[in-house]
């Protein structure tokens, strides 16, 4: 029995550690000991316990408003424990309890907010033509080597050249050579 505690204990820790990570995210000043509505159904959607069929997002909000303090905007950790009490029958039909929410904390241990929907950079359109260095032509050509990387400095500036000869002249250097 003292590893099936120790096992339950371990587990416990990895529950809390995601749900402090949900806590503060999004929230720079949040503690992480308290969670609001908007984190925990994100919790529950990207861990799975919401699957948008036994457990759906008004469940999960009616779940929230249920087991938090009234007039609170946020759940404990023991608040949430609650919660998922509630949620996991609904979400594991046919199992125990127990075992209904060893399986709701096993989708949530180890788990992390993710960043869904972050802004990616567009290849759209005509952001692909204006970003192919392959079509450029004049003097933005000579900004990039063959490969499409920028060439940094030596491709924007004009080095001077002090040789005495006018540019592009074919006979550069071969006045000594005659006299």
């Amino acid at each position: 029995s003292l590893s099936t505690s120790f096992l339950h204990s371990s587990k416990m820790s990895e529950v809390e550690n995601a749900f402090r990570k949900f806590a503060i995210y999004g929230d720079t000043s949040a503690s992480g000991n308290d969670m609001t509505g908007k984190n925990f159904s994100k919790m529950c959607k990207e861990c799975g316990v919401m699957d948008g069929k036994a457990v759906t997002s008004t469940d999960i909000d009616i779940v929230f408003n249920k087991v938090k303090t009234k007039g609170a905007r946020t759940i404990t950790f023991a608040e949430f424990q609650q919660a998922m009490k509630e949620l996991c029958c609904k979400r594991f039909k046919g199992k125990s309890p127990e075992e209904a929410l060893q399986a709701v904390y096993g989708l949530i241990e180890g788990k992390e907010p993710g960043s869904v929907g972050a802004t990616k950079a567009t290849k759209v359109g005509g952001v692909e033509r204006l970003t192919d260095t392959s079509k450029y032509t004049g003097s933005h050509k000579e900004r990039f080597d063959e490969s499409g990387k920028g060439k940094g400095l030596a491709g924007r500036q004009d080095l001077t050249d002090n040789s005495g000869y006018v540019g592009a002249y074919k006979g550069a250097g071969t006045y000594d050579q005659k006299h």
